[in-house]
């Protein structure tokens, strides 16, 4: 497995947390000391753990945001 880094730069919000503790996440995370993007992820009470999840741009952040806004 690859070495990698990530900082949390933002803590957007919590979706959900789980019976055992991990929350999903929306947060502004840089990864390998790039830009941050957005992520969907859960993560373990301590952030030193985390589950697979969904980084984007901030042009997918806002169509995302568009899309949403149909439902």
């Amino acid at each position: 497995m690859t070495d990698f880094s990530y900082e949390i730069v933002k803590e957007v919000g919590v979706l959900s947390e789980t019976s055992r503790g991990w929350t999903k996440e929306l947060n502004q995370i840089s990864w390998n000391g790039r830009e941050p993007k957005y992520d969907i992820r859960e993560w373990a009470p301590d952030h030193k753990k985390m589950g697979k999840g969904v980084t984007l741009s901030e042009d997918e952040i806002q169509e995302l945001k568009k899309l949403l806004s149909n439902i």
